[in-house]
């Protein structure tokens, strides 16, 4: 009887085994690799178009200050950072860090956002016909 038990356990046990090992991948499935640069991960938010006449770049997210430059309607910038800013009221206000003709900060008020270049070069061309 003990020898019929310890040959069935020994047998269930090879069973399992077996079965564990056969569980491997074969090498037609196909493997899922990643994008080269992950979206999450990508340096730019989005693209801007200046939808005003002409808006002024500053060195922080303030309306009062330090004039970086000046963008023209229909400018097409990258937007790197998208931030909200309380003013003296309490009120938020949305800012854009931006990178293009200059490097500074946007109220976001003042361009459209677009999810790629594309779509922001055939907006631009829009405003300015």
């Amino acid at each position: 009887m003990k020898i019929r038990l310890w040959l069935y356990s020994s047998q269930v046990l090879l069973l399992l085994l077996l079965l564990l090992c056969s569980c491997t991948r074969s090498s037609e499935e196909a493997l899922v690799i990643p994008p080269l640069t992950n979206p999450l991960s990508s340096p730019v938010v989005g693209y801007g178009v200046v939808k005003v006449s002409y808006t002024r770049v500053v060195d922080e997210p303030n309306p009062n200050a330090l004039s970086l430059g000046y963008l023209r309607q229909g400018a097409i910038i990258q937007v790197i950072e998208r931030r909200s800013i309380a003013d003296a009221q309490g009120l938020t206000e949305p800012w854009v860090w931006v990178s293009g003709n200059y490097q500074g900060w946007l109220q976001e008020a003042v361009i459209d956002m677009y999810d790629n270049e594309a779509q922001a070069r055939t907006a631009a061309e829009s405003l300015t016909k």
